[in-house]
């Protein structure tokens, strides 16, 4: 009996000296209303014309952690302080459990929430819920996209860029490992050179230098941003970037969960409006740590937590679905968030690969929402080189690249629209499967799916609309509710009738390849109305 009270003893002295993660909730933040009141001392203002355009507000989330706090914990003894999150009002620190539990005797100190689940007594501080509402002249860009061209055109996304929207004036952060050789890469000399790179951060070295370990971040940027013309193009090539590493490739533990927050405030600080995160949690080195699939609801672990707090800032967030379709097999965390576009991997044929992890969450929602191409993925290796790589750490940047095209378009969408039209457009949309999800995109569809959002109310006003405009090969009639048929005309400027045809709500599409470029009147007359419209043939 003595020496079993003794190994206890033993065991409870040896827990109570071992090193601990948790992280640590603070009560209050200072100067909150000052700051919401004015807004530019605490984010750029590329931040505050992002959320003024979606009408995204600005609250207490948005104001820093207060730093005397954050001060006074670094000089505890026996303390690290490792990340910090103004979302969540907190910071992750390293120590003893002792002396993580004395730190709840702080004043400013509201709680405390291991990331081993075994030592919470209680139910570990969340976020409020959010609630996803989801509303169901220039030349054409040619691009010779060479070893990409598979990927690219899977999901039509040529034909994004042939409308001239390849990511022009769209912010993307890209949050991965290493990133060596980006100022150098040919591939990105274009960025380079028209300083599109706006910024670099490692927030595991606290340094701008973002080379990191190893090269898995500057092939996982060469999707979005690639440019090799006749060798390799990216599905965005002409966007503005920040670069953010997060991840510390020799270990792997939740502090990385923190990191990645702290740099998705940081992008929302700075008007990033896509998000491509190449990484995935699921398991760690301390095995405590591991996330187990019940924690997997979109709700519990830091970093779904934090891509919620994201998702609800404005940002469009994507991320790999995880290569555990053998292991483990469930998407992991972040990808496990509802504000999260969680991307899996098929192959050169579309079909899925085995690798890729699948659906659905613990609590019955769909993941992941989308494909694209990730096995054998062409990428440019970090010495400007065109390779193949494999995994969904490809898949998911070659559709955030997709994303900030398509959004290019029409930049006055929110996340939540954007996210919903892709989901739409993809080919098992009406028929979603635990390894598919909703299937592979067609980008020409979400295009034009986007160009008539929001047009329902101006067409029961002015009873007609037309997309797109300017117009390539055809051109679509939207009609009111009350109308099914009506006659379609073009005319030329001079008057003469180029086109007259039937047009109806289930046949509403018109072929308009033989129109030399200019300007032309289109009409549109019922029994009871008339409309014209100015249409221009690129």
């Amino acid at each position: 009996m003595k020496k079993l009270l003794l190994l206890f003893l033993l065991v409870s002295i040896s827990i109570s000296h071992a090193q601990q993660d948790a992280l640590v909730y603070f009560t209050d933040k200072e100067n909150v209303e000052a700051a919401i009141a004015n807004p530019i001392t605490i984010l750029t203002q590329e931040a505050i014309n992002r959320k003024q355009l979606h009408n995204t507000t600005i609250d207490e989330r948005d104001v820093p952690v207060n730093e005397t706090y954050i001060s006074q914990i670094k000089n505890t003894s026996g303390i690290s302080v490792h990340a910090k999150s103004k979302w969540m009002n907190a910071i992750y620190v390293r120590g003893t459990q002792t002396n993580i539990d004395n730190l709840t005797n702080l004043s400013f100190v509201e709680s405390v929430e291991y990331m081993d689940k075994s030592l919470n007594f209680s139910t570990p501080v969340t976020t409020t819920t959010n609630k996803f509402d989801f509303y169901d002249t220039q030349e054409r860009i040619i691009y010779n996209y060479g070893d990409a061209t598979n990927q690219v055109e899977m999901l039509a996304v040529d034909y994004l860029h042939e409308q001239d929207f390849a990511g022009d004036g769209m912010i993307i952060a890209v949050m991965d490992s290493g990133f060596p050789n980006v100022t150098t890469n040919p591939a990105f000399a274009a960025i380079n050179g028209e300083g599109r790179l706006l910024g670099t951060y490692d927030f595991a070295e606290r340094q701008n230098n973002v080379d990191g370990t190893g090269s898995h971040g500057a092939r996982t940027y060469s999707d979005i941003a690639g440019l090799l013309d006749g060798d390799f193009v990216g599905t965005a090539p002409l966007a503005s970037f920040y670069l953010f590493r997060t991840e510390f490739a020799p270990t792997e533990n939740p502090v990385e969960e923190a990191w990645w927050v702290e740099a998705l405030e940081r992008a929302d600080s700075l008007g990033v409006d896509v998000v491509n995160t190449s990484l995935g949690y699921q398991d760690y080195d301390n095995p405590n740590y591991d996330h187990s699939y019940e924690d997997l609801d979109g709700q519990t672990t830091i970093g779904a937590r934090g891509a919620n707090h994201a998702f609800d800032k404005g940002m469009l967030l994507v991320t790999s679905a995880g290569n555990d379709g053998g292991g483990f097999t469930f998407v992991g965390t972040p990808g496990d968030s509802p504000g999260m576009l969680t991307v899996g991997a098929v192959d050169n044929d579309g079909n899925y690969a085995s690798f890729s992890s699948i659906g659905p969450t613990v609590d019955g929602r769909i993941k992941p929402d989308v494909m694209a191409k990730g096995l054998s993925a062409a990428v440019v290796d970090e010495d400007g080189f065109v390779t193949t790589s494999s995994g969904t750490s490809f898949s998911s940047p070659i559709m955030a690249g997709a994303i900030a095209s398509l959004w290019e378009s029409r930049q006055e969408a929110t996340n939540a629209q954007i996210m919903q039209i892709v989901r739409e457009s993809s080919h098992l949309f009406e028929n979603p499967t635990d390894q598919m999800g909703y299937g592979i995109p067609n980008f020409q569809k979400a295009y034009n799916n986007l160009q008539i959002l929001g047009v329902e109310e101006v067409a029961l006003k002015n009873n007609f609309a037309l997309f797109p405009n300017p117009i390539d090969t055809f051109v679509n009639v939207s009609f009111p509710k009350h109308e099914n048929q009506a006659i379609f005309t073009i005319h030329n400027v001079i008057g003469k009738k180029i086109i007259d045809t039937k047009v109806s709500r289930n046949d509403n599409q018109v072929d308009t390849s033989n129109l030399t470029s200019g300007v032309y009147i289109a009409t549109v007359k019922t029994e009871t109305s008339t409309n014209s419209f100015k249409l221009i043939k690129r």
